[in-house]
């Protein structure tokens, strides 16, 4: 398995490790209901240093990414960041991504961990534009510090004005005597905090200097078990569950990121044009539990009379409303808010209700 420059301190901090990805990542230290609140109401310390990162570069950048994304890199400018994802041929997607502009001429692609190479490979064979690609993914560290103390803790690292980083900008500089430290807000957790993109060799000190700044205000490490629970409280897809090869942006409720503008030709433009205007027969939707039960990836989605609509792709125990929630795609004519619906749950039809995300009140 592979390691990120935190795997060690992981481990001595008695953190539940396990693959991730191809890495060997913490899933849990303290808990993961204690860590999801932890990051609700103070701050947590994700090692994300596992994700993707591809510099594109070079006069054709800007053409290349219009090709191979779906939202409109043209409306950035620099300092700004920009969700979106890889269309394929075939109407699904090939992952979802962050894009951070930086200059006229060079971009910051940041993708899933599980799809590095896979993404690599996309781009590559695609680049017939020219554009200077460079796989940074194995250069960089990412630390993401979330939660609504987050700011005062990192404010005493640096002279930037960290509240003067609003929600997808980025900036870069000094951040705990370290220079070159991307800091940007674009978290994952709907409680705040930003991101630290930095040199391995940073590593040590960074980490060091973020949990002696949030000492005094309850800062913990965090695995990736409550950062799936934070997700999808808030209602964000996960790639490999809510999103992946056969799933559309317009059924994945991502139309606001599938922009169709003038001279933006992006792969299977026309099938996700045609969707958009003619609809889907299927929905991403959220759901929360009537019945007492646990909703989990894969278990069925059913009506009254107990035929199939369709399946769960994500599902947990809401560590802040104590009832169980999900996220699953369901045939059109069940999509609505306020529809009952059932969970085929080992045999047992529970009931849940569709609902608009985000489940965390």
């Amino acid at each position: 398995m592979k390691t990120t420059p935190f795997t060690e301190k992981h481990i001595a901090l008695g953190a539940k490790m396990h693959e991730f990805a191809g890495y060997n990542m913490p899933i849990e230290y303290s808990g993961i209901i204690d860590e999801h609140l932890t990051v609700c109401n103070a701050a947590g310390v994700f090692d994300v240093s596992h994700m993707g990162e591809f510099l594109v570069k070079g006069p054709h950048a800007l053409s290349f990414l219009q090709k191979v994304t779906s939202n409109n890199v043209a409306s950035l400018t620099p300092g700004k960041i920009q969700y979106t994802c890889f269309p394929n041929e075939e109407g699904g997607i090939v992952d979802d991504l962050l894009v951070y502009h930086f200059e006229p001429e060079k971009y910051l692609l940041v993708v899933n961990a599980a799809n590095i190479e896979k993404d690599w490979n996309w781009c590559v064979s695609h680049n017939t534009e020219g554009v200077e690609l460079e796989n940074s993914s194995d250069c960089m560290a990412q630390l993401a510090i979330q939660g609504p103390k987050a700011i005062l803790a990192l404010q005493k690292l640096t002279d930037i004005d960290l509240s003067a980083i609003p929600y997808y900008t980025f900036t870069v500089g000094k951040f705990a005597g370290e220079e070159n430290v991307i800091i940007s807000n674009t978290g994952y957790t709907g409680a705040g905090g930003f991101e630290l993109y930095f040199y391995p060799e940073a590593a040590d000190k960074i980490w060091k200097a973020v949990f002696e700044a949030g000492e005094e205000y309850g800062i913990k490490p965090v695995g990736l078990g409550a950062r799936d629970t934070l997700r999808l409280e808030m209602g964000f897809c996960l790639y490999g569950n809510d999103l992946d090869d056969t799933t559309s942006p317009i059924e994945a409720g991502l139309g606001w990121i599938t922009k169709f503008v003038d001279g933006k030709d992006f792969i299977n433009r026309p099938m996700l044009e045609k969707q958009k205007a003619e609809g889907v027969t299927r929905k991403l939707v959220g759901f929360e539990m009537i019945d007492r039960g646990i909703p989990r990836h894969g278990y069925e989605l059913v009506n009254a009379e107990g035929e199939k609509i369709g399946v769960v792709t994500s599902g947990t125990m809401s560590p802040t409303r104590k009832i169980g929630i999900g996220m699953g795609y369901v045939k059109l004519e069940y999509s609505k808010v306020g529809t009952e619906i059932y969970i085929n749950m080992r045999g047992r039809k529970l009931k849940t209700e569709v609902v608009k995300p985000p489940f965390r009140k």
